[in-house]
């Protein structure tokens, strides 16, 4: 007697035999039940050796097995599948294994040349790293990728791959609750709670959209109102504006320069610099190669302190090196993030020239301490230094007013700032 599979009319292209399909979309879509379903109904007709892998799985419980196994079941498929602790193995030869791509090596991974089938869940959270290894290795004539996920940043590798520069025989197929016909009354119950109380993070959850920053950023709201105001575009450089710099000093790590023109009640970010380990007059050098009419340089207070080994700071380097060095406005660090989100309507990012700029504003986030007696503060990680860079920017604002440049062949901003 058949049985009747149920599989969202989106969901047909899993049976195409495309390199790549990729299904995504927000929460109810029935994604993984599609796949899941589709996998089993091929593996029945043919014997086939599928991996299902997603970026961490600690155990068994990580990973697809209990979808699988709770399929089959529905299904009606208990005779032709061998439900194992580890593994499934079909009656005609397909088997179904499960793995972890994070501590994945080159030589463990060459155990899956023969896969035919991979299905990648939750591929939003796959590192680069893993899809260079991954990819080439699955390379059976005819093998192919099927790829669930719920996109987060669009910088993200996953969705760098195949959403926004996919490879050929890719077909990438956008799936959410509205188009999912099984969809249980109580999961749109739970939709609907979401989008009257949580609206902020319903089209993330629900309709598959891209995230504004990482959950827990300290400026998500402010990078989603960038987005939607269509602030994170292309800022060319007035040539008649000053350019001031903005620094965030690293010396054991990332030193980030922001280079910043105002022009009424607008503040724009044009440039980018971030680097480490070079000495001040590299990074003088680098601005140096930029046609900009300069401004002062806003240096944060550690670049006041002298040396003890020269007696020197970096204000003195740079005032050395013929720049102006102007010291960033004290203010505590809560007090400083508070500026920036009241600042942070104003502001214009170069979405090419500062887009290391915009993916660190994108990631920063709070270091929650475990220690309730502990202070709050922001990870210091490779998104803070442009983080850091960016709110002193923002408090040094009432500092640089309008400027614009009188005599052209003036460099100095005693000469020509009004």
């Amino acid at each position: 007697m058949e049985k009747t599979v149920q599989i969202p009319p989106k969901a047909k292209p899993l049976f195409d035999q495309r390199r790549y399909t990729v299904l995504y979309g927000g929460r109810g879509s029935g994604k993984s039940h599609s796949v899941a379903r589709a996998l089993l109904i091929m593996a029945y007709q043919n014997p086939l050796r599928v991996l299902c892998c997603r970026e961490i799985q600690r155990s068994i419980r990580d990973s697809v097995h209990r979808l699988l196994s709770d399929c089959i079941e529905d299904m009606g498929l208990q005779s032709q599948f061998q439900i194992m602790e580890t593994e499934i193995r079909g009656a005609n030869g397909s088997l179904f294994l499960f793995s972890g791509l994070s501590t994945q090596t080159i030589e463990s991974i060459k155990s899956l040349e023969g896969v035919d089938m991979v299905w990648v869940e939750e591929a939003q959270t796959i590192s680069e790293r893993s899809w260079q290894l991954l990819i080439p290795t699955i390379r059976k004539p005819g093998s192919r990728f099927i790829l669930t996920m719920n996109p987060m940043l669009e910088s993200d590798p996953t969705s760098q791959r195949f959403l926004v520069n996919p490879p050929p025989e890719c077909l990438s197929v956008r799936m959410n609750w509205n188009d999912n016909p099984f969809l249980p009354k109580e999961l749109d119950d739970e939709r609907r709670h979401h989008q009257d109380k949580y609206p902020e993070t319903y089209g993330h959850v629900w309709e598959g959209n891209h995230l504004p920053a990482v959950e827990g950023a300290i400026y998500f709201n402010e990078m989603q109102a960038a987005h939607e105001d269509g602030r994170l575009c292309n800022v060319p450089a007035d040539p008649l504006l000053v350019t001031h710099t903005v620094w965030d000093l690293g010396l054991a790590d990332s030193t980030a320069i922001l280079m910043v023109q105002t022009v009424a009640s607008e503040i724009r970010i044009v440039d980018y610099i971030e680097d480490n380990n070079k000495p001040m007059s590299e990074y003088v050098a680098l601005l140096g190669k930029k046609n900009y009419r300069w401004g002062d340089d806003f240096i944060p207070h550690d670049g006041w302190h002298r040396q003890l080994n020269s007696g020197r700071s970096v204000a003195d380097l740079l005032s050395d090196l013929g720049r102006s060095p102007v010291r960033v406005p004290d203010a505590t660090l809560e007090g400083g993030i508070k500026v920036v989100r009241d600042t942070f309507p104003r502001v214009y990012i170069d979405k090419t020239k500062c887009a290391g700029l915009i993916e660190s504003l994108k990631r920063y986030r709070w270091n929650t301490p475990q220690n309730g007696a502990e202070a709050r503060r922001p990870f210091h990680d490779a998104a803070s230094h442009a983080a850091d860079a960016f709110r002193y920017v923002c408090v040094s604002v009432p500092m640089m007013g309008n400027a614009y440049a009188l005599d052209v062949d003036k460099t100095r901003r005693g000469n020509w700032r009004i």
